[in-house]
């Protein structure tokens, strides 16, 4: 018999993408065989009703006729300009067209900009929680994902000095995910201060994904990283899926700042990797100058009144209501990141957790330690529902986790008798 030359790479076994794992393909399932689920594991706006705004989805249609070609590898210049235009008035250094990156959404400029990078063995520091493409990117790239801390406790706010220990000679960037995901932290400028100087006095790429940077709550105010890198070698990513609403339309972006000599081959790495898969997507990217110029429309979500203020509001109020739940208050991004306390949490098990919430109530959420943390009390669920979902959600939630409380009672009565 021959041998069998159909083997996966070895590295895959270390990547976890449980948004769209294990228990994703079980609530496939439990769909098809007729279940109803609240699925709550994706941030994809179209999944709940918002639609892109209308705008955008016109200026697709007047340039449909001329999206048939291939495009340059870096993008449609045109949309490059504006890109860079709208960095520029944000006080990026360098924006120029030259320096803009359009591609498939920003995952895949993230594997781009990641491969563009790394040699075997080199070092990215990541946030904990991140985002889990981050940490599967530089597995996959033959990197090492180092995970800096970013606790519960300190409103999931990194420490710098905790960051810079972790740098070793094999460290070439440095990951910030603001506003985050799935913590919904907005980190405040003097904070993001701190992290530029750090890579900076180790001569670290920053690497900002600031996809979520339109949508913040209350008085949090997102501060783009860029503009307090200046002369120093930063990647800040940004795109239509979240603020705009158009997850299915796949149009991201990467805009390289910083002094040019400091760049070293960096940027011609990029647009060699961006020349391999030819270009991305052309229809989408007419929607860009329209998206960046066009009126302001994820505010009006965001405030008092708004759909996804409302959401958080009631997330927020449920939990604070709960003897099973703990929530440091998001302030930005589209996720909350709940704790779960008190008797619930003795011996608790997020993954467990997670797939009995799904088999037994209906409902499907992130087990916490998916997005790279080392403790297991934590779940993730999206804020695009409509409040009163939300609400009807974690009443079945509290459901389970006051069964959990009762057990773990039970067991403490056993144990003294």
């Amino acid at each position: 018999m021959p041998h069998n030359r159909l083997v996966t790479r070895e590295r895959l076994s270390e990547v976890r993408y449980e948004i769209r794992g294990e228990l994703a393909r079980r609530a496939l399932e439990l769909e098809a065989q007729g279940r109803p689920l609240i699925k709550l594991n994706i941030g994809n706006p179209g999944a709940f009703g918002f639609r892109a705004p209308e705008h955008l989805q016109q200026a697709i249609a007047q340039n449909l006729p001329g999206t048939d070609p291939y495009t340059h590898q870096q993008g449609l210049p045109a949309v490059r300009e504006y890109i860079a235009a709208h960095y520029k008035k944000r006080g990026t250094p360098n924006a120029t067209l030259e320096r803009v990156f359009v591609g498939n959404g920003v995952s895949e400029l993230i594997d781009i900009s990641l491969r563009a990078l790394l040699n075997p063995g080199d070092e990215v520091l990541i946030p904990s929680p991140d985002y889990p493409l981050w940490t599967a990117a530089t597995i996959l790239n033959d990197g090492k994902a180092v995970h800096y801390d970013c606790r519960p406790e300190n409103g999931f706010l990194p420490d710098p000095a905790q960051v810079e220990a972790l740098i070793t000679p094999r460290t070439r960037a440095l990951v910030i995910i603001n506003p985050n995901n799935p913590s919904g932290a907005v980190y405040p400028r003097e904070l993001l201060v701190q992290l530029v100087d750090v890579a900076a006095r180790h001569g670290l790429l920053l690497m900002a994904d600031e996809i979520y940077d339109g949508i913040t709550y209350d008085d949090a105010a997102f501060q783009p990283l860029a503009p307090l890198a200046g002369d120093h070698p930063c990647i800040s990513f940004g795109g239509l899926s979240k603020v705009h609403r158009a997850c299915g339309w796949r149009v991201g972006w990467a805009v390289l700042s910083g002094e040019a000599t400091r760049l070293g081959d960096y940027h011609h790495a990029m647009d060699l990797l961006g020349a391999l898969r030819l270009c991305a997507n052309v229809p989408g990217q007419f929607a860009v100058p329209a998206a960046l110029s066009g009126p302001d429309t994820i505010t009006p979500l965001c405030v008092d009144g708004g759909r996804l203020y409302e959401t958080r509001r009631a997330v927020m109020d449920i939990c604070a209501g709960s003897e099973h739940l703990d929530l440091v208050t998001p302030r930005g991004a589209l996720y909350a990141f709940p704790a779960v306390v008190g008797a619930a949490a003795e011996g608790f098990d997020d993954h467990r957790f997670a797939l009995e919430l799904m088999e037994d109530e209906g409902v499907l959420v992130v087990p916490g330690s998916s997005f790279n943390v080392r403790y297991r009390n934590h779940f993730r669920v999206t804020l695009l529902p409509e409040a009163s979902t939300m609400r009807e959600v974690f009443r079945r939630i509290d459901a389970l986790l006051g069964r959990y409380a009762e057990s773990a009672a039970q067991r403490r009565a056993a144990a003294v008798a």
